[in-house]
């Protein structure tokens, strides 16, 4: 399958949604737990920090958006952190496995050694395997545990705190 990778737009935000919210309201592969409105998606796409990097995956085909990548600066409120990003990735379920996240990271980890990223940081759910695997496969690794991290429809659950050098 051909794809490109582009920074999202405002426009974007409808297709985005239609992916994400699916993912969310399964209840099963994020923490996220209310689903977001096209509105709030593109204010959050005009409002990202100027280091922030999302990109949507664009098949080339038909113009259709089969995943995006998000990255920001893991804090603000200090330079100490300047050289990490947080970073999420979500692929609609109906193309994961197809190259989509491979292409997505590739184009993030160009893109953050040029905002002058380091590290790449984030938390993925302890019963979320597959997500596990990916970033795996992106050699990110595992450097702890948060216990009872998250509390989703009244379970709580553990994350899984990795990160890759750049």
């Amino acid at each position: 399958m051909d794809l490109i990778v582009r920074d999202a737009r405002p426009e974007d935000a409808a297709l985005i949604v239609k992916i994400f919210n699916p993912i969310i309201s399964a209840g099963l592969h994020t923490v996220f737990d209310r689903p977001f409105t096209e509105d709030d998606e593109r204010r959050y796409i005009e409002a990202l920090p100027p280091r922030g990097i999302f990109h949507v995956a664009v098949r080339v085909s038909d113009g259709a958006i089969l995943g995006f990548q998000s990255m920001e600066p893991f804090a603000t409120y200090t330079g100490s952190f300047d050289h990490v990003g947080v970073i999420g990735t979500y692929v609609d379920a109906n193309h994961r496995g197809q190259g989509v996240a491979q292409t997505l990271f590739d184009a993030t980890f160009a893109a953050a050694r040029r905002k002058g990223y380091e590290k790449l940081f984030t938390y993925i759910r302890s019963d979320n395997p597959a997500a596990l695997a990916a970033y795996g496969k992106q050699g990110f690794r595992v450097v702890g545990i948060a216990e009872r991290h998250a509390k989703v429809e009244g379970r709580y659950i553990d994350e899984v705190i990795v990160e890759r050098f750049l």
